[in-house]
């Protein structure tokens, strides 16, 4: 496994990948800003290329999306901002990817362009823009990825550039859009990606001229609906640990945890939720003490978790757990009264 996250280093390497495929790649990403904006300008910078977004619950590394992938047989593929895992994504597929996540394994013979641990570190997308030889049109889409990914202050004069010519408040209003479609029931990111495919500016993403726009304020508003009903649901707090049931088949889970984060800052903030996906319980944590969750959740792992758990950042992790094992989990942790029958 190659990891390297030097600009330079980064399009040089991915430049002699792409130029030994037999064929035009299968692009693999999350439907998250960070995710979608990668995912968009790799799209659009390689000929030929596809694009395929995981669903609730998928990753590349998944049972299910293996088997499509084995039916569709790529000439290679590029999974950008799903995380680094344990194991070949396709056996003998020639395979990049792209993630500033914190590595779980190693994924076979891949080529890792990796951003984790680097300071600042940079987001997937502003890592695919780099690899596509940095397209100056596409430069917003990098500047999505990095506000989506929060790292609006971490001084990357990427970002810097294209707040001064698309504006802060446009690039602000764009992710808030873009992340809205994943956050609902159906988590169908398919309208966002559509617009990020075809805009070349945040404003006309905004302005209404293409009909997924709508989609995107209707989904919106289905998720404001259910974090009015969540924001109302006190936390229980056990030592260090606070937990916040949920109960919601929108992706609310990530944005409680931060809300509460800034108010219980010496806590491990928990935002479970048992209405995500049938037969799982999905959670987001967030820390504002210098936790890091990524070992507090490898010390506390219940037997039977699969790679779907504690993945993500020091200070913002989670993952999803089948029932079973989630009672076992949240019990250890001093909720019992958690447990789901």
């Amino acid at each position: 496994m190659d990891m390297i996250a030097d600009p330079q280093d980064i399009e040089c390497r991915f430049q002699q990948w792409l130029g030994k495929l037999a064929g035009p790649p299968l692009i693999l990403g999350h439907f998250d800003a960070d995710g979608l904006s990668a995912v968009a300008i790799l799209a659009r910078s390689i000929p030929g290329s596809e694009v395929r977004l995981v669903g609730k619950g998928e990753t590349p590394w998944t049972p299910s999306v293996r088997a499509e992938l084995e039916q569709r047989r790529p000439a290679a593929i590029i999974a950008t901002d799903l995380g680094v895992r344990e194991g070949d994504i396709l056996p003998g597929t020639p395979t990049c990817l792209i993630d500033h996540h914190v590595p779980t394994g190693l994924p076979g013979d891949a080529l890792v362009l990796s951003g984790n641990g680097c300071e600042p570190e940079p987001t997937s997308a502003l890592m695919a823009w780099w690899a596509c030889r940095s397209p100056e049109p596409l430069l917003w889409l990098a500047a999505l990825g990095l506000i989506g990914d929060m790292a609006e202050d971490a001084g990357f004069p990427e970002l810097a550039a294209a707040q001064a010519r698309y504006g802060k408040t446009a690039l602000r209003n764009a992710v808030s859009l873009v992340n809205a479609p994943r956050r609902t029931a159906s988590a169908d990111a398919s309208p966002a990606l559509a617009l990020l495919m075809k805009c070349d500016s945040p404003k006309e993403l905004l302005s209404g001229t293409h009909p997924e726009t709508a989609q995107l304020h209707a989904a919106k508003e289905e998720v404001k609906a259910e974090m009015e009903v969540a924001r109302r649901v006190a936390p229980k707090v056990r030592g260090e640990v606070a937990l916040i049931p949920l109960d919601s088949a929108c992706q609310i889970h990530p944005l409680i945890a931060q809300q509460w984060r800034t108010r219980l800052r010496d806590k491990v903030v928990i935002a479970a939720n048992k209405a995500y996906r049938p037969g799982w319980v999905h959670f987001a944590a967030r820390t504002g003490a210098g936790h890091d969750l990524i070992r507090f959740f490898a010390e506390r792992r219940p037997d039977g978790a699969d790679s779907e758990y504690g993945s993500g950042h020091k200070a913002a992790s989670g993952g999803a757990l089948r029932i079973p094992e989630w009672n076992r989990f949240v019990a250890d942790l001093g909720f019992p009264e958690e447990q789901i029958a």
